[in-house]
């Protein structure tokens, strides 16, 4: 028997990459192993993806030879930097950065980057239809991903990048589910007025993943974009609705008020969702879900996603 191929997967503990160890461990034929990369391998979720068969190994994503030991030997890397734990873009394109000097140095032959657009490519710092912020950045977690795409064309790492879409789970751990108001009703609030919002299960983009490794070099140069279903928050209000059975109201509000709601990022957020609305055609062309499915058959709609995690929604 042929010895299996080994994929790095850095952030295993996380969403993405999570989802990408799990899905490579649940498909003992795809001719994959997993090495499970993640800051700390005593913790929990280290401890249990070890335990269903996962070689976990320690890294440091800010430090270069950390990145090339972890690297070194495997067929494949899928590189995801998380934004939310620092609110620093250049901090991001930094580890991007170093991610893509690991790779070259460490001759993997093929790097999958999770990656969205810089929006300064469509809406220029000058244009004030949204502020700017930090200076420099239009929607700061997209435009430090997709500014950090070209470390990796210009080093010659053959990749694949990954444009991902909203993730469903926002709705269990950002606090972006229905909330109940003063008159007891729950409402979803969101500043996407009547459009789509293409958004996926977060477990899915690692399905999604694994596909693109099983097609060996065909995605290779390419970006390819994945979305599980695309949404307004109408018809997500009335998933919503179907699945807790209580009645769940959407609530639009304009980018301006969700900018000032004084959350932590809420400024980068609501202009991500004015960037969608502003960009839909844009936004809704670069995901293909279609193609998502063809790469993920078991890729989730909304209602299916709500059945299995409405438990997991606090709406009290």
């Amino acid at each position: 028997m042929a010895e299996k191929k080994v994929i790095a997967v850095t952030g295993a503990t996380g969403n993405q990459g999570g989802g990408l160890v799990r899905a490579i461990l649940a498909d003992p034929g795809s001719g994959f192993a997993v090495r499970a990369l993640t800051r700390d391998p005593k913790s929990d979720k280290a401890k249990e993806l070890a335990k269903q068969g996962a070689e976990v190994v320690a890294y440091d994503e800010d430090d270069v030879e950390s990145l090339k030991r972890a690297f070194r030997g495997a067929h494949g890397v899928y590189g995801v930097t998380f934004f939310w734990a620092h609110f620093s873009p250049e901090k991001e394109m930094a580890q991007a950065a170093k991610l893509a000097r690991a790779a070259k140095d460490a001759g993997v032959p093929h790097f999958i980057w999770s990656t969205l657009e810089d929006t300064r490519r469509f809406m220029p710092l000058s244009d004030n239809r949204m502020p700017t912020l930090q200076g420099k950045y239009k929607v700061p977690h997209f435009d430090s991903k997709g500014g950090s795409d070209h470390f990796f064309s210009d080093l010659g790492v053959p990749t694949t990048f990954l444009l991902t879409a909203f993730y469903w789970d926002n709705f269990v751990f950002f606090g972006m589910g229905p909330k109940r108001g003063p008159d007891g009703k729950l409402a979803l609030t969101l500043p996407m007025a009547d459009k789509k919002l293409p958004a996926i299960a977060a477990a899915d983009i690692g399905g999604c993943a694994l596909g693109i490794f099983k097609r060996g070099n065909e995605f290779i140069g390419k970006t390819v974009g994945i979305a599980g279903e695309n949404l307004t928050g109408a018809e997500m209000a009335a998933a919503f609705t179907r699945a807790l059975g209580q009645e769940v109201r959407y609530n639009a509000i304009s980018p301006d008020a969700y900018r000032s709601l004084g959350f932590p990022g809420a400024e980068d957020l609501g202009n991500m969702f004015q960037f969608k609305c502003d960009f839909q055609k844009e936004y809704l062309a670069a995901r293909d879900i279609p193609l998502a499915r063809s790469l993920y058959p078991k890729l989730q709609t909304f209602d299916a996603w709500l059945a299995a995690n409405k438990g997991r929604i606090p709406v009290d």
